[in-house]
């Protein structure tokens, strides 16, 4: 008997929910091989046997919370074990299926197919799909490559999944009655992932420890965009990926930090920890979330190597393949809400870092050149979140210019960097 146990995840991770079991009881499953797929509050990752054997019995089941070090499932090496664990699975089926309402026996004839035959989907697709009783063979994937996303999952629905005022009554037992609240008019309910629950944690732990202010500023974005349309295309030839706009704010951002070293540490009870290392996380929206993925020495590489882990790192979020130990760390972090088109906003503090860049959209407005003269320029307003407790405003106000006049002089950068 082989036991299944939950590994170590990582240094603040303790826990993490069952999402869906790769293999079927009764199924042979070889040394590596991905048995169940855990939600974490950071990532999901797939765990593997780490002998040849039988999957004879599973422990948890989706949605259960299971902690680092718990068994979950049992393998059996023998192949007498497979014969019996068949059947016991063949002998419970007709057993279930009366009891089974339309949505979970959708949901177990995609999950009992053989892996072969099983249709290719993101994780996230696979938990909404369950969310809605959506079968997964029946969703048609808008993917190049047939890996069926969240996006197509909703458009085989064709209309929202509503709780009739019948299922309403269920639901009192597992809500607290306090926290239950009745509704006229149809709504949906969706229970938040871990993830989102974490983010939501976090962002108001940070509301109320932090003393969170923000600044702002604005660059003038005309030398850069001429700098990329003058050397762009020599650009990708020489380095094969695109130049853009985040490694010139990265290597701003760093620059402007060994100026001023608070903004690149934290507070430990009563001391402040000044990191002499410049890890800079880049906000990403990934399908669960928020992440913040970390270029690692970001000080230490080119223009072409920071384009090209953000473009590796940003597939991966969107992809939901991103590790923990890609998303652990980081010492100051840049957002950019100006890609969905946010024109000024200010950004919330990624905990326990001190520091955080608001980038926004570029839009043409009319400067003053002079007392005379005014032209239509390329601007985007910046925006700096600081700690308080350990950052004064004359240091995040002169942080800030000093990240603008970088910006506004971006051969600087590339003749430092």
């Amino acid at each position: 008997m082989i036991e299944i146990k939950v590994p170590e995840l990582a240094e603040s991770i303790s826990e993490g929910t069952v999402l869906q079991w790769l293999v079927n009881i009764g199924e042979k499953v070889n040394k590596g091989e991905g048995v169940v797929e855990l939600e974490t509050d950071k990532v999901n990752l797939e765990i593997g046997a780490e002998f040849t054997g039988v999957l004879t019995k599973v422990l948890k089941e989706p949605g259960d919370t299971v902690e680092v070090g718990e068994v979950i499932a049992i393998l059996e090496e023998n192949e007498s074990a497979a014969a019996a664990a068949a059947s016991a699975v063949s002998t419970e089926v007709p057993e279930k299926a009366e009891a089974e309402t339309p949505k979970e026996a959708n949901i177990q004839s995609t999950s009992e197919l053989p892996k072969s035959e099983r249709p290719i989907a993101s994780p996230a697709a696979r938990k909404l799909a369950r969310e809605l009783g959506v079968d997964l063979q029946q969703v048609s994937s808008s993917d190049p490559l047939g890996r069926i996303r969240p996006h197509d999952v909703k458009a085989h629905t064709q209309e929202p999944v509503i709780n009739e005022p019948k299922v309403e009554k269920a639901v009192p037992s597992i809500v607290p009655a306090k926290t239950q609240v009745e509704f006229e008019k149809p709504v949906e309910r969706i229970k938040m992932s871990r993830r989102r629950q974490t983010i939501a944690k976090r962002l108001v732990e940070v509301q109320h420890t932090a003393a969170m202010l923000t600044t702002f500023n604005e660059v003038d974005m005309s030398a850069i965009m001429n700098l990329r349309t003058k050397r762009k295309d020599a650009f990708f030839a020489k380095h094969e990926v695109r130049l853009g706009f985040m490694s010139f704010f990265t290597k701003a951002v760093v620059a402007a930090l060994k100026q001023f070293p608070l903004l690149n540490a934290e507070i430990h009870d009563d001391e402040i920890i000044l990191k002499k290392f410049y890890d800079i996380g880049i906000a990403v929206a990934a399908p669960g979330g928020l992440v913040v993925p970390v270029v690692r020495d970001a000080n230490q590489k080119s223009f072409a190597e920071i384009e090209g882990e953000i473009s590796d790192l940003g597939k991966k979020a969107r992809d939901n393949a991103l590790t923990l130990k890609e998303l652990q760390g980081g010492t100051f972090t840049i957002t950019n809400g100006g890609v969905f088109g946010s024109l000024m906003s200010t950004p919330i503090l990624n905990a326990p870092q001190v520091g955080i860049l608001g980038m926004h959209k570029i839009q043409t407005r009319p400067i003053a050149i002079d007392a005379e003269r005014m032209e239509n320029r390329p601007m985007m307003y910046i925006a700096l979140s600081y700690d308080h407790r350990i950052v004064d405003g004359k240091e995040a106000v002169s942080f800030l210019a000093t990240v603008k006049e970088l910006l506004e002089d971006p051969e600087t950068l590339l003749l430092e960097g």
